[in-house]
C-alpha cells in the first residue's frame, strides 16, 4: 500500500570508496597494484526559446494515475572493501537550443545489475559508482519488433509521461537484434583464460567459474573448438585446442583447476591471444573468455601497451569477453573496460543461475555478433523539446563528430539482444531546470516541423566490415496514453537505478513505486527475470529503510 503523503527524510550523498582504474593492467610484484585514473564526459547545457503549443495533450498521467507519491530512502555505503568502480558524473540536463544532439555508443553489458543484486541480497546497498543504469536496463529482454532483412537490428521508439516528473516526457529508444539460435551460429574458437591465483580460492570464485565453464561445455558443438590458459604462479596451456565433441576431455581439464599462488606475469594475455590466433576460424567466432575476480595483472608497465595489444587483436578478428567473480577485492572497472576495448561483453556471475542465463539461454547474444560499432545519434527539435537528459550511458557518450568517424570504436550487438536507451524530456511550454535566456537563439528552421520530436540516426558495421551503414527515422511527437509494458518496466528500472545512485533527478520517486510500476510492466516475462526484479526492489526498500535507522 503506497502512502498518501511523502515522508520527509534526510538524504545523504554517497561517497565513492575509490577512484577507479580505467582500462589499466599494471606491472605488479604481488598482484595488487593499481593506478587510479578516471574517465570524464563533457556536458554543455543551455536553455531554449519560447514555447510552441505542441505536446500539451501529452500530460495525461501515464503513470501518475496508478500511484501516489511515496518516499525515497537514500542509499548508504556498504562496509569498506577493496572493490574498484569507475567514478562517473551523472549526465546533466541539456538545453536543446544550445545542444540539440546526443551521440552515444550502445551498451550490451549486464554486469552491473548482477553485481548490484549480489550486494542487495547480502543486505547492503551498493556504492553509487557500481550502478550503471544502462546495464540495469539491458539485463532484461524486451518485446520490440524483429528487424527486417535490410539491417541486422531494428530500432523503435515510444513516448509517454515521465513517472517521477509528470510535466516531463520519457522517450524510449529500443534496439532489437536479429535472433539466431545457438545451433545456427558460426563455429566458435574459444579460449578460456582462467585466473587460478590464490585470490580465486573462494566458493564464489574459481569453483563458480568452473561450474560456469561446465555449463558452457555442454553447449559446444563438434564444429566448435576450445583451448584453456591458466595463470597464477605459472602461465600455461592447460588444454590445447580441442573439438567440442570431446566434452569429457574438456571437462576433465576444467576439473583439474585449483587456486594458489600470486597472480603471475605478462605472458597470460599474450598466450591467450596467440592460442586464439593459431586456431582462428575464418568467418567464425574467435573469442577469449577471461574469468577472474579482476585482479588481472599481466605485467605490462605501460597502460597503452595493453590497450594496443587488445585493439590489434580485435582488428585481426579476436574479441575478448570478461566474466567477473567474487567480492572484496573485485576490480569491476577493469573488467568492464577491458571488455569494451576487446569488442566483447562484460558479465558478473553471482550464481549458477546467472551462468545459465549468460552462457546458456543467451549464448547466441553473448558470443555471436551480428553488428559492430553500433552508434545512435538523436537530434531533438528545439521547437518541441526545451530540455533533455540521457539516463545512464555516462561512459558511452560520444562527441557529435564521432558518429560518422568509422575509426571510433563503439558497441557490438549479439544475436537476439535487446538494448534500451531512455531520455527524459521537458516539452516547450513546461518549466524545466534551466533558466530561460533573454537572448536565446530562435528555432525558426525547426518550427515548421512541429510534428517531429526528434530525428534518430543509427550507424553500424557488419561483423567483418570496415565501412558503416547509416539509416535514419524521424520520431513523432505523439505521446501514448497507454504505455507498453516494456516502457513501464524500463521506467521502473531507471527509477530504481536513480534511487540507488541517489540521483538529483529522482524527484519524490520511491522504491515502492518502482516495484509497483515494474509489476504492471511484467508482460510475458520470459525467464521470470522481471518478477525477480520486483522482488529485488522490495528487498532494496527494506535494506534502505534499515540502513537509515541510526543506533541510539
Amino acid at each position: 500500500m503506497l502512502p498518501n503523503q511523502p515522508k520527509t527524510v534526510q538524504h545523504t550523498s554517497l561517497t565513492p570508496r575509490h577512484l577507479i582504474l580505467p582500462l589499466a593492467i599494471a606491472l605488479v610484484m604481488s598482484g595488487c597494484g593499481r593506478h587510479p585514473e578516471s574517465l570524464k564526459d563533457q556536458a554543455m547545457m543551455e536553455p531554449m526559446p519560447a514555447p510552441a503549443p505542441v505536446m500539451e495533450a501529452a500530460s495525461a498521467d501515464m503513470f501518475a494515475s496508478r500511484m501516489a507519491v511515496g518516499h525515497a530512502m537514500p542509499p548508504t555505503s556498504p562496509p569498506t572493501s577493496q572493490e574498484n568502480y569507475q567514478k562517473l558524473e551523472e549526465n546533466e540536463v541539456k538545453s536543446t537550443a544550445q545542444q540539440a544532439i546526443s551521440t552515444l555508443s550502445l551498451d550490451v553489458d549486464t554486469g552491473s545489475y548482477a553485481n548490484v543484486r549480489r550486494m542487495i541480497r547480502q543486505g547492503q546497498l551498493p556504492p553509487a559508482d557500481a550502478v550503471r543504469i544502462e546495464e540495469l536496463l539491458n539485463y532484461f529482454p524486451y518485446a520490440d519488433a524483429a528487424p527486417t532483412k535490410q539491417h541486422p537490428f531494428a530500432v523503435s521508439t515510444e513516448l509517454a509521461t515521465s513517472p517521477w516528473t509528470p510535466d516531463n516526457l520519457l522517450l524510449r529508444v529500443g534496439v532489437k537484434a536479429v535472433d539466431v539460435s545457438a545451433a545456427k551460429q558460426p563455429p566458435a574458437n574459444l579460449v578460456f583464460l582462467v585466473d587460478v591465483s590464490g585470490s580465486m580460492d573462494s566458493p564464489d570464485k574459481l569453483p563458480l567459474a568452473q561450474a560456469s565453464l561446465r555449463l558452457l561445455t555442454q553447449q559446444l558443438r563438434p564444429q566448435d573448438r576450445v583451448s584453456m590458459i591458466v595463470y597464477a604462479g605459472r602461465t600455461a596451456v592447460e588444454l590445447p585446442s580441442t573439438s567440442g565433441s570431446e566434452k569429457a576431455k574438456i571437462l576433465a581439464a576444467i576439473d583439474r583447476l585449483t587456486a594458489g599462488g600470486s597472480t603471475a606475469g605478462e605472458a597470460a594475455l599474450k598466450l591467450a591471444y596467440q592460442e586464439a590466433e593459431a586456431n582462428m576460424i575464418k568467418g567464425g567466432i574467435n573469442r577469449i573468455l577471461l574469468m577472474t575476480d579482476g585482479d588481472f595483472n599481466v605485467g605490462i608497465s605501460d597502460i597503452d601497451d595493453i590497450k594496443a595489444m587488445i585493439e590489434k587483436a580485435r582488428d585481426r578478428g579476436v574479441s575478448l569477453s570478461t566474466f567477473g567473480f567474487g567480492q572484496g577485492n573485485y576490480n569491476e572497472h577493469l573488467m568492464e573496460q577491458v571488455a569494451n576495448v576487446g569488442n566483447g561483453n562484460y558479465s558478473y556471475i553471482d550464481s549458477i543461475e546467472e551462468s545459465q542465463k549468460v552462457l546458456g539461454e543467451e549464448l547466441a547474444s553473448t558470443f555471436n555478433t551480428v553488428a559492430k560499432d553500433v552508434k545512435l545519434q538523436v537530434e531533438f527539435n528545439p521547437a518541441v523539446v526545451k530540455e533533455w537528459r540521457l539516463i545512464g550511458y555516462e561512459n558511452r557518450v560520444l562527441n557529435e563528430q564521432d558518429f560518422k568517424n568509422d575509426k571510433v570504436d563503439a558497441a557490438e550487438i549479439g544475436a537476439g539482444k535487446s538494448v534500451v536507451a531512455l531520455y527524459e524530456l521537458t516539452p516547450v511550454g513546461k518549466t524545466g531546470l534551466l533558466a530561460d535566456r533573454r537572448y536565446a537563439e530562435g528555432a525558426a528552421t525547426a518550427a515548421t516541423k512541429n510534428n517531429e520530436l526528434a530525428f534518430l540516426r543509427t550507424r553500424y558495421k557488419q561483423p567483418n566490415g570496415e565501412t558503416s551503414t547509416e539509416f535514419a527515422v524521424p520520431i513523432s511527437v505523439q505521446v501514448t496514453r497507454q504505455p507498453s509494458t516494456d516502457l513501464m518496466f524500463a521506467a521502473a528500472v531507471a527509477g530504481y537505478g536513480q534511487l540507488l545512485k541517489n540521483s538529483k533527478y529522482r524527484g519524490q520517486w520511491s522504491y515502492a513505486q518502482s516495484a509497483e510500476l515494474a509489476q504492471q510492466g511484467l508482460g510475458a516475462d520470459r525467464g521470470g527475470y522481471r518478477a525477480d526484479f520486483v522482488k529485488l526492489v522490495k528487498l532494496t526498500d527494506s535494506v534502505a529503510q534499515s540502513s537509515s535507522v541510526q543506533p541510539n
